[in-house]
């Protein structure tokens, strides 16, 4: 099977899929449409309409996005990935190989998109292919654009087309080999808008310093994060630390245009992650209402907007597509994979929300994604494409 699984991957990373804006992406669908029906699978492809597009991404909107769905008899477990990747950046940066130019070395397969996430959509075919050819079915795959840029025409249009058959749902996202990610943390981006009145650095007297007025309540929410940073999860993370809610301010600034200018306008974000026992309302309430008691001590006028909203997502650890799949890696893998939730954010949330149970399995190391030098181990992929296969013979029992 590591022939296979090389050949396939590096098939699949050579195809550019690299969004924004969404390169490729027709190309990449054809060859695994072509290839699923090798297996006898029926297939669809399910173009986003391009409204949708444009609303999320204006440069996008020119190039189609395209969900391939398979699927074998009354389906009982369906497969998920997205073959979307994201730029390679600098190439002098690549040292091991060009982004697109796949190259197996030491039981790795390095290039762009190997672990995020071509590594896991290769487990899926193989187990798919093992699965045809001993005459299992009652399954269905669904390849989706776009989760690099928030998954809304991905896999948040395919939860809400109703195309989804079966009961339950595991996502290929490289969670590794030896454990489950039964959630992940949702997160609310803001930006603190500060207004005072722009002047000549000469006489700074004119005018009020926005910038003074944001720093200030930047200052003055070290207060809001400590309040903050008691609250802990029953749940078990990669890194305990993300057991809290975090906060993270000033990723994005926008400011005044010289040196000499008395800035009439600053802006910073904050990007606050939600563990899966908060509350979203309550979440932005609070916060907004931390703001606006602060600025009530300035003299500027302060605004407060949404920018980005994602909820956290979780299937409790009992729950029995958790178990099923936690014997299935198992019986590869020699001992029971760890289940925890995800620090970051998937698209698990979209189809949990539309009613489909979702967990995240998947072949890694995750720390690699969207580094130079990306790749993604073998034997993993292999490993995971068996468990995928023992899921499948068990939701068939």
């Amino acid at each position: 099977m590591e022939s296979k699984a090389v050949s396939i991957l590096s098939k699949l990373i050579s195809i550019p899929t690299v969004n924004p804006p969404g390169e490729k992406y027709a190309e990449f669908v054809e060859y695994v449409e072509k290839l699923f029906k090798t297996l006898g699978l029926d297939t669809e492809i399910i173009e986003v309409p391009k409204s949708e597009v444009a609303k999320r991404c204006a440069e996008c909107a020119d190039y189609p996005r395209l969900i391939l769905l398979a699927r074998s008899g009354e389906p009982r477990i369906h497969f998920n990935g997205h073959y979307d990747v994201v730029p390679p950046g600098p190439l002098e940066s690549w040292r091991v190989t060009k982004p697109f130019e796949p190259v197996y070395r030491e039981g790795r397969v390095y290039g762009r998109g190997a672990v995020d996430m071509k590594g896991g959509l290769t487990s899926i075919i193989l187990a798919v292919e093992k699965a045809a050819s001993n005459g299992l079915k009652n399954f269905e795959v669904s390849f989706v654009p776009d989760e690099e840029t928030g998954g809304e025409t991905g896999a948040g249009y395919l939860a809400k087309s109703g195309k989804i058959k079966a009961p339950w749902v595991v996502i290929a996202e490289g969670s590794g080999e030896d454990n489950i990610w039964i959630g992940h943390r949702g997160l609310i981006w803001f930006m603190v808008e500060v207004y005072g009145k722009q002047a000549h650095g000469s006489t700074p007297w004119y005018g009020l310093n926005a910038f003074e007025g944001a720093a200030y309540i930047a200052y003055r929410l070290q207060e809001y994060i400590k309040s903050i940073s008691s609250r802990r999860s029953n749940y078990e993370y990669d890194d305990p630390r993300g057991a809290s809610p975090t906060v993270t301010i000033g990723g994005e600034v926008r400011g005044s245009v010289k040196t000499n200018v008395v800035p009439g306008y600053f802006a910073f974000s904050v990007d606050r992650r939600i563990i899966p026992e908060e509350d979203l309302e309550q979440v932005k309430r609070e916060f907004v209402e931390f703001i606006e008691k602060v600025a009530k001590e300035l003299p500027h006028k302060v605004e407060v907007k949404i920018t980005n909203i994602s909820e956290a997502a979780l299937v409790e650890p009992n729950h029995p597509l958790v178990e099923a799949l936690s014997k299935s890696v198992e019986e590869v893998i020699g001992k029971r994979p760890r289940k925890t939730v995800c620090i970051g954010g998937l698209d698990a949330r979209f189809f949990i929300k539309a009613g489909h149970p979702t967990v995240t399995y998947g072949p890694g190391p995750i720390g690699l994604a969207h580094a130079p030098d990306e790749y993604v181990e073998v034997k993993q992929v292999i490993n995971v494409a068996e468990a995928y296969y023992n899921l499948i013979k068990r939701v068939n029992a």
